[in-house]
């Protein structure tokens, strides 16, 4: 089986590969403030700056990054449209080097401040552009797959960063995160071609040329594929839309509420709260461990539970993961929340100190093999070519939106309420999360196009 699915697909898999880098980097800025927040809130030799910074601080730091991400969709939606896919993702690696080098040698908070925008912008380009590169250069057979290991990189950054972070300076930690965009930039400049679907807007010849090398192919026996490309193109050019133009059909309509909803969800789960904030959490939970450790737990459960969809996105079906990892969740975040509740409450919970390691545990593989990296694979999977940058670019706009607002009030709503009360919350929106998933989301899989845009317009 594995055999069969690599068969052809050598060049495929390696420009995939190359273009994941991207999601290596984001994962290593998703994790940053965990280790790196702790540095700056530290009066030790770790901290760069001449003091501290204070809780005020600490949010706006860590909550940036959102709101660069929310900034960042929509030039990117028109330059993947002017400029193609691969000069998109090759602009993208470029605030992200600046980003990291700006992190290795700033000295003052308003730096830290900005690198955190600017990170943000690369983190919208990449969600935005990305699973659209992926979903073109793919064949249907795959594209779940495919799709999915945007999620694996992601978390093999995250684990990188759990990892490195908390024993190595931030000039150290730094450097070494720049590395990866770099090499990206480089590799995927100098070996990988365009999408075919952006290319046979252009030439066909080009378009031709990348369709065979992906596949392996010879020109001949690539021709029916880059006929129906041909097809889906001049289609989507006959039918020119704007983003308002998405309303007018049923079909695109209903394919932006359940992008939009998928991704604002997934946010809703907590999940950006658990990366950003990982040490913060289980420095208050009262665990025995050192708190660098449980991070480094949960970044490697997070990176071996990410291939999980992989495997079996393209057998048993995009909805049930989804409705499966709202369940998973669901059940570790009410338990979570019950423990910091007893704590608050002046409840001895020594005996149960475990809790929060088990339940975070079982949170991010039911994350992982779901509504961690299908959202995207949706997204990319439900728009027709002619609106799906700019129905992206929304999409990713209101997912990094509401990761702003969960992000920036978390560290005050949790003093207010409680950290059991915040979970408990999260919870409940991932309930209504699951019921959305099982009423309104149709199953993509195996489909072309095409069939997907005869299903929402049935």
């Amino acid at each position: 089986m594995v055999q069969g699915l690599f068969a052809g697909r050598s060049k495929l898999f390696l420009s995939v590969g190359i273009a994941d880098l991207l999601a290596l980097s984001t994962g290593m800025m998703l994790a940053w403030s965990s280790p790196i927040l702790e540095k700056l809130q530290s009066t030790g030799d770790d901290n760069p700056l001449s003091s501290p910074i204070t809780s005020s601080e600490n949010s706006w730091i860590g909550s940036l990054l959102s709101l660069g991400a929310a900034l960042g969709p929509f030039p990117f939606a028109f330059i993947q449209d002017k400029f193609g896919r691969k000069y998109s993702l090759l602009l993208v690696a470029i605030p992200f080097i600046i980003a990291f080098l700006m992190s290795a040698f700033a000295a003052h908070v308003s730096l830290f401040m900005v690198l955190r925008i600017i990170a943000g912008i690369s983190v919208a380009g990449l969600f935005t552009v990305l699973p659209t590169y992926i979903a073109e250069v793919s064949d249907s057979s795959v594209r779940g797959m495919l799709g999915s290991s945007m999620n694996n990189f992601l978390c093999l950054g995250l684990v990188l960063s759990y990892c490195l972070g908390p024993y190595l300076p931030i000039m150290w930690y730094s450097i070494i995160a720049a590395i990866f965009p770099v090499v990206f930039l480089v590799l995927f400049f100098m070996f990988i071609p365009d999408s075919p679907y952006y290319l046979m807007g252009k030439d066909r010849n080009q378009a031709e040329s990348a369709l065979a090398f992906l596949r392996s192919k010879p020109v001949s026996e690539i021709q029916p594929e880059l006929k129906e490309i041909e097809r889906s193109v001049e289609e989507s050019k006959a039918n020119a839309a704007t983003f308002l133009d998405i309303f007018k059909s049923k079909g695109t309509t209903k394919a932006l509420i359940i992008s939009v909803l998928l991704c604002v969800f997934q946010q809703l789960s907590g999940i950006n709260i658990v990366l950003f904030y990982a040490q913060t959490i289980f420095e208050a939970s009262g665990s025995t461990l050192s708190s660098s450790i449980p991070p480094m737990i949960i970044g490697a459960v997070q990176f071996g539970s990410s291939f999980v969809t992989p495997i079996l996105v393209d057998v048993l079906g995009r909805k049930i993961l989804l409705l499966g990892s709202a369940a998973g969740m669901v059940l570790s975040e009410v338990p979570l929340g019950v423990y910091f509740y007893l704590q608050d409450d002046g409840v001895d919970v020594d005996s149960i100190n475990f809790l929060p390691i088990l339940t975070l545990v079982i949170y991010i593989i039911s994350y992982n093999c779901g509504f961690g990296p299908l959202p995207w694979t949706v997204m990319a999977e439900l728009f027709p070519s002619n609106i799906k940058s700019a129905a992206s670019s929304f999409t990713v706009f209101c997912c990094w939106f509401a990761s702003f607002i969960l992000t920036y009030f978390f560290a005050s709503v949790s003093e207010a309420i409680g950290m059991g009360g915040s979970f408990w919350i999260f919870s409940g929106l991932t309930v209504l999360a699951f019921i959305f998933t099982l009423i309104y989301v149709p199953e993509t899989k195996g489909r072309s196009f095409q069939e997907i845009q005869s299903l929402l317009n049935s």
